[in-house]
C-alpha cells in the first residue's frame, strides 16, 4: 500500500525535475539553420504532411533568442563556424543541438580544408542523424529521441557543470583528419 493509493482520484505526484522535463519536452522551438541540401528535408518535416506540430513544434524561430534546439542540417564550412558559434551563444540555457545529416555530423564525402569535419568541433552535439539527406521520418524519430533525453535533464548547478563538461570535450577533440581509420 503506498501513497498512491490513498490519494483521491485525479492527484497526480511527480517531482519537479520530471515536471519540467515534460513541459520543456513538449516546448521545442527549432532554430532554422539549414546549410545545404538537407535544410530541404528539414523544411518538408515542418510541413503539413509531416506535422511537427503534433510535438510543439510547430515554428522554426529566426531568431537565436527565442529557440532552444539548433538544427544543424548540412555542411558547415570553415567561413560559417564562427556563425554557427556565434548563434549558439546567443540561444538561451537550455539548448540542444541535432546535428543533421552525414555532413554535419562528419563532413561527410568533403574531406578537405574548407569543410568542419564533424559540427561537434564548433558546438556540443547532443543527436546525432545520419543519412545524405535523412528523410523527415528520420528527424521526427531523432527529435523523439532527444524528447527522451530532454524529460531526463537535470536541474540547476547539477545541469550547468554537465553542460560545461560536454562542452569542454567537445571542443577538445582531435579533428577527424588526424584520426586514423581502416582507411587510412
Amino acid at each position: 500500500m503506498g501513497l498512491e493509493e490513498s490519494l483521491p482520484s485525479g492527484v497526480l505526484l511527480t517531482t519537479v525535475e520530471k515536471f519540467a522535463g515534460y513541459a520543456r519536452k513538449g516546448s521545442l522551438w527549432p532554430a532554422t539553420f539549414g546549410l545545404a541540401c538537407c535544410a530541404i528535408e528539414m523544411m518538408t518535416t515542418g510541413g503539413a504532411r509531416y506535422d511537427l506540430a503534433r510535438f510543439g513544434m510547430e515554428v522554426f524561430r529566426a531568431s537565436p533568442r527565442q529557440a532552444d534546439l539548433m538544427i544543424v542540417a548540412g555542411r558547415v564550412s570553415q567561413k560559417m563556424a564562427p556563425v554557427l558559434r556565434q548563434i549558439y551563444d546567443q540561444m538561451p540555457a537550455p539548448k540542444w543541438v541535432l546535428a543533421m545529416g552525414v555532413c554535419a555530423s562528419s563532413g561527410g564525402m568533403f574531406n578537405n580544408y574548407a569543410i568542419v569535419q564533424g559540427v561537434d568541433h564548433v558546438v556540443p552535439v547532443d543527436i546525432y542523424l545520419p543519412g545524405c539527406p535523412p528523410r523527415p521520418e528520420m528527424l521526427i524519430d531523432a527529435i523523439l529521441k532527444l524528447h527522451d533525453q530532454i524529460q531526463d535533464t537535470k536541474l540547476g548547478p547539477h545541469r550547468k557543470a554537465e553542460v560545461i563538461a560536454l562542452e569542454a570535450e567537445a571542443l577538445t577533440a582531435a579533428p577527424t583528419i588526424e584520426m586514423r581509420g581502416l582507411l587510412r
